[in-house]
């Protein structure tokens, strides 16, 4: 049988480099392999040494798209590990940062990311280019602005904010810069209603696997900061348990870490998906709402219908936004001191990022700095689960012309919107028959 090969040297529309390598052999799929080249960046090694304070703000340059997940995990980890409260106000505030930050990230994966392999266009610059697709472009743009601009008035600025500490906020917002943002978040919040019904009417392919989905679960709330790791194969434990049930571990050929669970050594699924299939009673009426209007049926195990999943998400970070503005009263003091002089401790904390959950684990010394630094991204923990979706899928459609059959296999990668400049410590598609 002669050799077939497909080749992209990366893979576009998402964060960060890799590569997918496929071996077939008479017409056997033998070898998936995820070749994540980009080089580890060893943010856990040059914490070591640094103050708490820092640390909050190193981490946030881990990632241009979602810094905010990094500070939230961090400052939550290091003020366990420290022993300090936040005054109140800080938590909803929190939350309305972690609000920002969804608006941001699903809006740009949705419209600018993914939405391109379902309506024939190679990018969002080509789309803009279509008068039919551009006013859907430019709406789009509107409504990740908003979210930028939430996130400019909470955190400083839009990319990589500065306000977010140890204990708090560094500055926290008057009422009245929050209020001034409420047309533009009402507006968008009809949007995104729309957008759900629209994303909707796209032709996912047909696929669906047996998951264990992974996510934060909390009593009251979506989960964003705070709660319970929970899965849908019965997992329920405190965050501070999560290194016993999860374990991360070097493949050969991969420049990032793989997640399993201990004991089955199975890959699992963490992010939008994960979270709406184990969350869904706790998403805001107008989300609700909207996955009414298009009679989603759950569990949804259909990778690629996550970008439904990110629509519901999109209305609710929106229409809690507006319930947090509406119920804002500043807090004073805007953080609380860390204590002096400091204590060694330890304290461990996960988020849930817009592409999943999020954890951190840090050690701080006698002298207040930082001994040891642990941090699980979403994507090395989903990283297994790819591989995992993409030989049970490659099989489907080995058929295909190869320009087809690439496009399909970087769709499904796609669908997990995979930062991978946050999971090294593609895409090149290498398709060989033997």
């Amino acid at each position: 049988m002669a050799e077939r090969r497909i080749n992209v040297d990366y893979l576009a529309r998402v964060e960060g480099e890799g590569a997918l390598r496929v071996k077939i052999k008479d017409d056997r799929v033998t070898d998936v392999q995820l070749n994540i080249f980009e080089p580890p960046r060893f943010f856990e090694a040059f914490l070591r040494g640094r103050t708490p304070q820092e640390t909050v703000d190193i981490t946030a340059r881990i990632c241009g798209i979602c810094p905010v997940a990094y500070q939230m995990s961090a400052a939550h980890a290091l003020e366990k590990a420290l022993g300090v409260t936040p005054p109140p106000g800080v938590r909803a505030l929190r939350r309305l940062l972690y609000c920002g930050e969804y608006i941001e990230s699903h809006v740009l994966h949705i419209f600018m990311l993914h939405a391109p392999d379902f309506i024939g266009h190679e990018s969002a610059i080509s789309m803009a280019g279509d008068p039919a697709i551009r006013p859907l472009v430019e709406q789009a743009l509107r409504m990740k602005k908003i979210g930028n601009h939430l996130v400019t008035v909470i955190g400083g600025r839009e990319i990589h904010p500065v306000s977010a500490c140890v204990g708090g906020f560094y500055r926290a917002p008057r009422r009245s810069e929050l209020t001034a943002l409420v047309p533009d978040l009402e507006w968008a919040l009809e949007r995104a209603v729309e957008a759900v019904r629209w994303a909707a009417t796209l032709d996912y392919p047909d696929f669906t696997a047996d998951y264990e989905f992974v996510s934060l679960s909390h009593p009251d709330e979506y989960p964003y900061n705070e709660g319970r790791v929970v899965s849908s194969r019965g997992l329920d434990i405190p965050i501070e348990e999560y290194e016993r049930h999860f374990l991360e571990e070097h493949v050969e050929h991969s420049n990032a870490l793989h997640s399993r669970r201990v004991g089955s050594q199975t890959s699992y699924m963490v992010g939008p998906l994960a979270r709406v299939n184990l969350n869904f009673d706790r998403l805001s009426p107008r989300a609700k709402a909207a996955a009414g209007d298009i009679a989603l049926t759950l569990p949804v195990r259909n990778p690629f219908m996550s970008l439904l999943a990110r629509g519901l998400e999109l209305v609710h970070a929106y229409e809690e936004a507006l319930q947090l503005i509406a119920s804002y009263v500043e807090p004073v003091p805007s953080r609380s001191p860390i204590p002096t002089p400091p204590q060694a401790g330890e304290g461990a904390h996960a988020t849930e990022a817009p592409r999943g959950l999020l954890y951190h684990r840090y050690a701080v010394d006698a002298q207040g700095l930082i001994a040891a630094a642990r941090i699980v991204p979403p994507t090395s923990q989903n990283l297994k689960r790819m591989e995992d979706d993409l030989w049970q899928y490659v099989p489907g459609v080995l058929g295909l012309p190869i320009e087809e059959a690439t496009l399909r296999c970087e769709q499904l990668v796609r669908s997990y919107d995979p930062c991978i400049s946050c999971a090294t410590h593609f895409l090149k598609l290498d398709l060989e028959r033997e």
